[in-house]
């Protein structure tokens, strides 16, 4: 039995179905804080057990038989480390004999703040005795294209990531690359760098949003706490402008950069590529 926490997420829904290429619907739980979220799920065969990570007395039900699993992290930044602390707790009560967690790229040296509440998570998961794997993922490249159609409206792209390179991968490849470690054996203690087979940098994007959309798209830099400001002024909460900002700034460092290519050596293919994203992008719009 496995069990994917935030199920109902972006990535999770997108590590349920590739895992339902590889096992029963019937093995697999989707551990959720709302269930009415994951009817669908369940309508599949998949089995849906509420859990809140702000209510430890629900895991131990959610993880009751687990065998493996994958712990999402929290989309709660600020709050993840006492989050995640429940559900490791749980695994190790419930005698689960792999825990995979989605960290992010170079964690303990990455100069990106997002690090923080990572490196405490994995070193409360090695703390805590049971076998794992860290899944550490660079950046989506949906997080940037999804500013594409604004861009395109402004003829801008703004950001502060300077000429920095950004090996980052579709969403999908993660979620087949968290699939690939639960569904085989021997893969405890691992530490897998996950990342795009190609980097490029803020200007080389807009280049390619302007190849696709046949507008001239033009990056502009900016520094990171006026970029921040921009991010709130078009409505977002001011810690994530903050988060994002930071992150951009850590991208100019290389913190989002890696060519080891072990995502794409765990998936069996090569990772998406930045124009697929893109064009994948403009099919939905």
């Amino acid at each position: 039995m496995i069990v994917i926490t935030g199920a109902t997420g972006q990535l999770g829904r997108l590590v349920i179905a590739s895992l339902m290429k590889r096992v029963p619907a019937s093995s697999i739980v989707a551990a959720v804080r709302n269930p009415d979220k994951a009817k669908d799920l369940a309508s599949l065969g998949v089995q849906v057990r509420q859990a809140d990570y702000n209510a430890p007395e629900s895991w131990k039900a959610a993880l009751a038989g687990a065998e493996k699993v994958l712990l999402i992290s929290s989309s709660e930044v600020g709050q993840r480390i006492n989050q995640h602390r429940t559900v490791i707790e749980a695994a190790r009560e419930a005698g689960v004999k792999l825990l995979a967690y989605t960290s992010l790229l170079h964690a303990d040296t990455s100069p990106l703040a997002l690090a923080a509440e990572h490196i405490a998570t994995e070193t409360m998961i090695r703390d805590s005795g049971v076998p794992f794997v860290m899944l550490r993922n660079g950046w989506y490249t949906e997080n940037y294209a999804a500013g594409v159609p604004s861009a395109v409206e402004h003829g801008t792209f703004y950001g502060s990531a300077g000429d920095g390179r950004i090996a980052s991968a579709a969403r999908a490849d993660y979620a087949e690359a968290a699939v690939a470690v639960l569904t085989r054996e021997g893969e405890g203690g691992q530490v897998y760098e996950l990342a795009g087979d190609t980097a490029y940098t803020l200007s080389e994007f807009a280049a390619e949003v302007s190849r696709q959309y046949g507008k001239e798209v033009n990056y502009v830099n900016l520094p990171e706490l006026e970029y921040q400001k921009l991010l709130v002024s078009v409505g977002l909460p001011e810690p994530f402008a903050a988060l994002l900002a930071d992150s951009d700034t850590g991208a100019s460092k290389g913190g989002l950069f890696d060519e080891a290519h072990q995502l794409s050596a765990l998936i069996g293919r090569p990772t998406t590529s930045l124009a697929a994203v893109i064009a994948q992008g403009k099919k939905g719009a």
